[in-house]
């Protein structure tokens, strides 16, 4: 049975060890082991650095006994994906692994920050004076082919259907 790491901020919500376990059910209906961080047993210390290190360390190694990665790209404290998220596709991408994402908005990039900035329609520059890409892509260029559907469910079909 393939193993998928589910990255994401899942692992911030109130009720992250459910949504673990529904995820890694879900990924289980289309034959897959899930992988999910809180899945680690962190030794917590006073040391916050050392414990942030050991789950970084944890989570790492969870990615590289995966076969497959499964990302939550959804909007996350604000327009963008969790950093933490994007860095783990980028990882898992250096491992050569395949990558799939997901995000309920995938309308192109301009479109969503000119709605969520509210900017006039033909806005080039977002509030901070910066270009917006402009390349008919949800998510940032590096992620190109990689968000291909709104939610995991439609996610892991896909992932299934591509290892037949």
């Amino acid at each position: 049975m393939k193993k998928i790491y589910l990255a994401g901020p899942d692992v911030f919500e109130p009720n992250a060890k459910e949504v673990g376990e529904e995820l890694k059910h879900l990924a289980a209906e289309f034959g897959f082991s899930g992988l999910f961080p809180l899945d680690n047993e962190i030794p917590f210390s006073d040391d916050l650095h050392e414990t942030a290190r050991a789950i970084c360390a944890a989570n790492l190694e969870l990615i590289h006994s995966a076969d497959i990665v499964m990302a939550n790209l959804n909007p996350f404290r604000g327009f963008e994906p969790d950093s933490g998220t994007v860095f783990e596709v980028g990882y898992a991408r250096a491992l050569g692994k395949d990558v799939y994402c997901y995000a309920a908005d995938r309308r192109d990039m301009i479109k969503r920050l000119r709605a969520y900035q509210q900017l006039p329609p033909d806005a080039t520059f977002c509030r901070d004076g910066q270009s917006i890409e402009d390349f008919g892509l949800s998510h940032n260029l590096m992620m190109f082919n990689l968000v291909v559907a709104d939610d995991a469910r439609s996610c892991l079909e896909i992932i299934a259907d591509s290892q037949r």
